[in-house]
């Protein structure tokens, strides 16, 4: 199977390489998989060492959305314009196949590369409610406003959604003829994210329930 970038077009590094017909270029693909997306793996490289972390989410327009400690060295090399990889992965199902060779998964993934950029301070409040919104939907509005030593302890930081690639695989597996006379199952086994029922603080005021936005939520994409 070719690996070599599709014909007619410049190679770019977000092209996928390895089976490059799973690649996706639709941008409205590219913001399902981010708006499903609750965390986020963000790679960066700080003095020569790579590291990897999970950092919530969420998509505003064409930008992602990340927020953590003004006090992590990470997110100080970020808000600095050190380039950053992104990567957002849903595993949909096992793939079964006759052989562990062609065993799989079914995933819809997006990976952004680019900078990010701090959020400017007099924006920052509207972020943290489109963060909190995507994460706890409902939420917002029911919150005592952010105190300043809050904000102070609070970067957030958005990528834009300029270099990227998706790649989805939803099929079966691809068995060559010779094992197809195997007796063994072949097939897919979905996977779904699904929201327990809440579950009260152990200092809840006695008789509050959970609003229905809680209740009666439902995972996200």
């Amino acid at each position: 199977m070719s690996e070599q970038p599709r014909a007619g077009r410049r190679a770019r590094r977000t092209d996928v390489r390895r089976l490059p017909e799973l690649q996706v270029d639709d941008v409205a693909a590219l913001h399902a998989i981010l708006d499903a997306a609750l965390h986020a793996a963000v790679g960066i490289q700080v003095d020569g060492q790579p590291f990897v972390l999970p950092m919530a989410c969420a998509r505003d327009g064409d930008h992602l959305l990340l927020h953590g400690s003004t006090g992590s060295r990470l997110m100080r090399a970020l808000a600095s314009g050190a380039a950053v990889c992104v990567n957002v992965t849903h595993v949909d199902g096992l793939v079964y196949a006759r052989s562990a060779f062609e065993s799989s998964m079914r995933y819809r993934s997006a990976t952004v590369l680019g900078t990010a950029t701090e959020v400017p301070a007099d924006d920052r409040l509207r972020a943290l409610e489109v963060l909190t919104e995507h994460l706890l939907p409902g939420r917002w509005a029911e919150l005592r406003a952010p105190l300043p030593k809050e904000l102070a302890a609070t970067s957030v930081l958005r990528v834009p959604l300029d270099e990227w690639s998706v790649k989805v695989s939803t099929g079966f597996s691809e068995d060559p003829d010779e094992d197809l006379h195997q007796r063994v199952w072949a097939g897919a086994v979905p996977l779904r994210t699904i929201l327990d029922a809440p579950v009260d603080a152990p200092d809840l005021d006695p008789g509050l329930p959970a609003p229905a936005h809680v209740r009666e939520r439902r995972p996200p994409g």
